[in-house]
């Protein structure tokens, strides 16, 4: 049977699953344990809820008692559009992604681990900016506890693979491995695992630096032969403006949004910075990135653009599509 999950419920778990504290952790499983439609199709998610919920409990009670002196963390506040985290293994092209795409200034080297915490920079695009994030790299021996949370929760994440290295599909399919063993896996989709709640899936957009050497198809083709990875995958070259401007491109792509702008009944719309939600999204999903309060008071709304007639009245459930101009009524 179909779980059927409410767009609430699901909003509940895009959240749960940004958290970056125990205790925002904790207080979303108990919402989504009350909110997810208890029916025969969702008993084995309710289950597995449940467990998250006393497991999450118990991780809280141990914070409390342990030390307060412990392991470094980072945290990043959300900007821009969407949040992404460059990873991959030493001298993979990291932080000449984030040199070259925003105004950050990483030490770049030929040298490895130059990278020694995250640095973010803001990535233009269009009229929105999006927020990389540089990371240390990644060995079978050096794993920084705190990417595990960076990466869990981000939007999405950029893979570095040094496309002129021999060395790429080992080093590249360790890291593969290394966040694997911690129960969260680099993907082509976002979400939990279906068979496992305790498995984070992230979408991966796997980058091929130096993507013009005469052998890196063969690379490649053999990191895919040692990982069954089934990611989509762009060979750039970071000193060529255009392939750096389609690697721009397929970065916010691979976030999957739409922008919408908006305006009061009676005033002028407001074209300077636009709301994003997922692709598909409806009237009420952009209410709710506005307000929470507002999904409850929203009765209908004028919509211009691709989605419908200009001033059409359309109702919550409408789908949106890029660049339309949405009046919401309450």
């Amino acid at each position: 049977m179909p779980a059927n999950l409410t767009p609430q419920y699901q909003r509940l778990e895009e959240q749960y699953r940004k958290a970056q504290t125990l205790q925002e952790r904790a207080g979303l499983l108990d919402e989504m344990l009350a909110t997810i439609p208890k029916h025969k199709g969702t008993e084995k998610l309710q289950a597995e809820l449940k467990t998250k919920v006393k497991e999450t409990k118990a991780e809280l009670q141990a914070e409390a008692a342990a030390p307060k002196k412990g392991p470094k963390t980072y945290r990043f506040p959300r900007q821009g559009c969407g949040q992404v985290l460059i990873v991959g293994a030493p001298n993979s092209g990291k932080s000449r992604v984030l040199k070259e795409l925003t105004k950050a200034e990483p030490e770049v080297a030929p040298y490895p681990f130059t990278t020694r915490e995250p640095l973010p920079g803001m990535m233009p695009w269009e009229d929105i900016n999006v927020q990389l994030i540089d990371t240390p790299p990644i060995t079978d021996a050096h794993f920084e506890p705190y990417l595990l949370n960076l990466v869990r929760a981000a939007d999405a994440v950029v893979l570095t693979f040094d496309g002129s290295s021999d060395d790429a599909p080992e080093q590249t399919a360790e890291v593969l491995s290394q966040f694997a063993s911690r129960k969260t896996k680099l993907a082509d989709v976002t979400g939990f695992d279906d068979d496992d709640f305790s498995i984070i899936q992230i979408k991966t957009l796997l980058v091929a630096t130096r993507g013009n050497d005469p052998g890196c198809d063969d690379r490649l083709a053999f990191f895919r032969e040692m990982t069954d990875a089934n990611l989509t995958t762009l060979k750039v070259d970071l000193d060529e403006s255009a392939s750096r401007e389609q690697l721009r491109e397929t970065i916010y792509g691979s976030l999957g949004l739409i922008r919408l702008y908006t305006k009061k009944p009676g005033k002028p719309a407001d074209m300077s910075s636009p709301f994003v939600i997922k692709t598909g999204g409806t009237v009420e999903d952009l209410a709710a990135v506005i307000h929470k309060d507002l999904v409850e008071t929203l009765k209908f709304a004028k919509v211009w653009g691709s989605s419908a007639h200009d001033g059409q009245s359309v109702g919550r459930d409408h789908v949106l599509h890029d660049k339309d101009l949405v009046e919401l009524h309450a």
